[in-house]
């Protein structure tokens, strides 16, 4: 009995074949990329990590999700408490910078009112140059001399009208322990120094109330005529008191080791 053989495969041209998975797959990854397909991979992306952050916050609230309400009211009471802590610590803070802040305030007015009670101190001790309204009287003496008396009266008269700084003759500086003495040959002795006419005083403060006090009945002005001698006062905005004094050292006070 003789069989029939089977025909052949047709396996047709490669042209008409049906493309396997793997070459359809192979063809798209060297097939140039759309801008359709680069769109469609970014919302894939974007779908995604949103996806992500979801599941994550999900996650968070499931942490309290089956928690008692003791604990979460525990919870709620240790965050207030915390907040109350830090609201008292900024406060705290805010006290110590405003406390900080009148400190510095009260010290530098202290400074100030220390400066400015050093500068008159210094003025009335005639340890520093000082400038100021005032007068000039310059004494002449003709047919005698002018007396110590006649000039510490004169002198005095200037300090009780407020005269703040006293200068004779553009070089002796007038303070509180300033010594005149008549000199054997004429003159007078100021501080150790010999001076003679005319004497040239120089006083700062109030222009007409020192010229007013030098020039009165039984005054200054008076008194340096009777004994043939002229009194000239100018009044000027600007008087110079140049000349200054070392202060004593004190023999017996020290500072006090405690202040």
């Amino acid at each position: 009995m003789s069989s029939t053989p089977d025909p052949p495969e047709t396996t047709g041209p490669p042209g008409n074949r049906e493309p396997s998975g793997r070459e359809r797959l192979s063809a798209s990854l060297r097939r140039p990329t759309s801008r359709t397909q680069v769109i469609a991979a970014l919302l894939l992306f974007v779908l995604g990590f949103a996806s992500v952050v979801q599941v994550r916050a999900n996650d968070a609230d499931d942490n309290f999700t089956g928690a008692r309400q003791a604990d979460l009211i525990a919870l709620i009471n240790s965050l207030a408490l915390a907040t109350d802590r830090a609201e008292d610590e900024v406060g705290d803070l805010q006290r110590t910078r405003d406390s900080l802040r009148g400190d510095a305030a009260t010290s530098q007015t202290a400074l100030s009112v220390a400066r400015g009670q050093a500068e008159t101190l210094g003025i009335l001790a005639g340890t520093v140059p000082v400038v100021g309204p005032g007068v000039r009287v310059t004494v002449e003496t003709r047919s005698g001399e002018l007396g110590t008396d006649q000039l510490l009266n004169g002198i005095e008269e200037l300090r009780d009208a407020g005269a703040e700084a006293i200068e004779i003759n553009d070089r002796i500086r007038v303070v509180a322990t300033t010594g005149i003495t008549e000199s054997p040959g004429g003159g007078l002795t100021i501080d150790g120094q010999r001076v003679r006419a005319p004497y040239i005083i120089d006083a700062i403060g109030d222009p007409h109330t020192l010229a007013t006090a030098l020039d009165f009945d039984g005054g200054f002005v008076p008194e340096v005529e009777q004994v043939g001698g002229t009194v000239a006062i100018k009044q000027s905005g600007s008087i110079e008191v140049s000349s200054t004094v070392d202060p004593p050292e004190p023999l017996f006070a020290l500072p006090d080791s405690e202040e």
